[in-house]
């Protein structure tokens, strides 16, 4: 039900929007370095988001960031919403594309997310953001690889200069095909499609739940690829394509496969789509959302423990 309605939004939308032009984008990559956002910060077609979350401290972005960049953090800025009693959804379309236009980023604008870049977890934090603009149809998104530590460490300028940007238009185009249901998890098996979890493998196999999830295990037929596999703690990048397909080799999946990722809340399964889909380049892949914290709430939907 949940998918028809945003299908049916998305379609009002499409149609007022003539199509959702998109941006000239200045990158067609998902990743880029401290040095190329450096070099294009003076283009007026670029917008820096910095989605660095709130801490004991305070505000990262009041401390320090990127010049011109716009302010939205991850928790608190409403790019996941509570949506059917299910946490961590994307919010209705008509909501996040006018949240989204709030800062200041129309349908002919670059997009650069910027994460703390922390740890894997943290950059999970850009990926889903960055799958947000995917759904909404705008391919003029990319990530700084590394977040706000790979451009601290590069030796670049950080600015305490607030900016406020100006509110316009973002129309959304709907990808449904990149968003998948619990309807579509059940029938996965049967319609040939990979289930990769993306969870750490003590809550794949059982010895371990999050808080937010009902039951244990994971869904019948499913293959583990923790989403720690995808970035490096230790270097603060996101692991190259080859490294990604030597994780699905050993997964036992085809790295061209139709597939889509789950975690518990829709989070770290972000991280996977994103190495899968983005840098690897598998194009089949889909995100399942609502993940364990939907799935495991319904009793009648079966769940393992697998070995």
């Amino acid at each position: 039900m949940r998918s028809l309605i945003l299908t049916a939004v998305a379609a009002v939308t499409f149609a007022f929007a003539g199509g959702a032009a998109q941006a000239e984008r200045l990158t067609d990559k998902p990743l880029v370095d401290a040095s190329w956002v450096e070099a294009n910060l003076g283009n007026p077609s670029l917008v820096v988001v910095d989605i660095r979350s709130m801490t004991k401290e305070g505000s990262p972005y009041d401390a320090g960031h990127i010049a011109g960049s716009v302010y939205a953090p991850y928790g608190k800025f409403g790019w996941r919403a509570k949506v059917d009693n299910v946490v961590g959804m994307l919010p209705p379309v008509d909501v996040i594309s006018k949240r989204i236009g709030s800062l200041g980023i129309d349908n002919d604008k670059q997009v650069v997310v910027v994460p703390a870049g922390q740890n894997s977890s943290d950059f999970g934090a850009a990926t889903r953001v960055y799958w947000t603009f995917k759904v909404l149809g705008h391919d003029a998104v990319t990530i700084l690889d590394g977040g706000q530590r790979a451009w601290v460490a590069a030796g670049k300028a950080v600015s305490k200069d607030a900016v406020a940007p100006n509110a316009v238009a973002f129309n959304a185009n709907f990808r449904p095909e990149l968003l998948a249901s619990a309807d579509d998890v059940a029938k996965a098996r049967a319609s040939g499609i990979e289930l990769i979890d993306a969870r750490p493998a003590a809550q794949f196999t059982g010895k371990a739940k999050s808080g937010v999830v009902a039951r244990a295990g994971a869904v019948p037929g499913a293959k583990n690829i923790s989403q720690a596999q995808f970035y490096s703690d230790e270097k603060g990048a996101f692991v190259a394509s080859n490294v990604i397909e030597t994780l699905v080799a050993d997964a036992g999946v085809s790295k061209d496969a139709k597939e889509i990722t789950y975690c518990n809340t829709g989070h770290w399964a972000s991280v996977a789509w994103f190495g899968l889909s983005e840098v690897m380049g598998n194009k089949n892949t889909a995100m399942y959302d609502g993940s364990m914290t939907e799935w495991a709430a319904d009793p009648a939907r079966e769940m393992v423990i697998p070995k």
